[in-house]
């Protein structure tokens, strides 16, 4: 059994990557920036997600290593330009978390989880003092837009401005839906994507306020759409059909199929 500690452990990853950047390292390792890694760090997010969804232990602690490997990267990166070292990322994360937890590590008591969630963002507001003028702010531009949408509903239910039931974020979701179809029959390209766009804001937002995330809800559902497509596939083609050759009736059928086999 090996007598590495975890500090251990991560002062060898550490050590690993600088010797990978260094004269007579790696030359691929060499030439990366933070510029050039951030497709990594959204990429090896992603697969992390996709070993959760796949509930294989083994497959997400590779992940999970892969992953980590990313802010240590950046880390050798920044130490080389001299502007800050993992200790100093280490020491900020450690100390934003014990600062923003005052339940936990004070004597502030905190109700429930929604309490400290505002309480959260009371305490990371008065520490970025007058730098955010809007309640919108702090939002990452390069989210995704579905969550990007979310966290915008969030930060504007927050302050008050939210709906007082759901059959009234429901009305707004028909009458954007109506508004969709009117463009659609004035057939005006741009007032069509305009309110398309209004009628998934709308969508986004009565899933933030029944509590469910609607980057998960699509991404599930473009799992089940593929599992059910790659059956269609499978069936036609073990009959030595292409999908070409079968007609929308026999795909409609194997579509049906496909979603009582995932019931049984």
């Amino acid at each position: 059994m090996s007598t590495e500690t975890t500090q251990d452990r991560f002062d060898r990853l550490m050590e690993i990557m600088r010797r990978l950047r260094a004269p007579g390292g790696c030359p691929w390792d060499a030439e990366q920036t933070h510029e050039s890694l951030k497709r990594y760090l959204l990429e090896e997010s992603y697969e992390v997600i996709e070993a959760i969804d796949a509930n294989n232990d083994e497959l997400l602690k590779e992940e999970l290593g892969d992953l980590i490997l990313q802010p240590v990267f950046h880390a050798a990166v920044a130490e080389e330009r001299g502007a800050f070292t993992m200790d100093q990322v280490l020491d900020a994360i450690n100390d934003k978390l014990v600062r923003r937890h005052p339940h936990v590590f004070g004597d502030q008591v905190i109700e429930n989880s929604a309490a400290q969630v505002e309480n959260w963002e009371k305490i990371k507001k008065s520490e970025k003092g007058d730098e955010r003028k809007s309640a919108l702010s702090g939002i990452p531009p390069h989210l995704p837009a579905l969550m990007k949408a979310q966290k915008i509903t969030e930060k504007a239910a927050r302050v008050g401005f939210d709906w007082e039931h759901t059959d009234q974020v429901f009305a707004k979701v028909m009458e954007e839906l109506h508004e969709f179809q009117e463009a659609m029959a004035a057939g005006d390209q741009q007032e069509m994507e305009s309110e398309l766009g209004d009628l998934i804001f709308a969508i986004v937002n009565l899933g933030r306020f029944l509590s469910l995330d609607p980057e998960e809800a699509l991404r599930k559902t473009i799992q089940r759409f593929t599992r059910r497509f790659n059956h269609i596939e499978e069936t036609l083609h073990g009959g030595g059909r292409r999908l070409q050759d079968a007609t929308l009736e026999e795909m409609d059928l194997l579509w049906e199929e496909a979603k009582k086999l995932e019931k049984c």
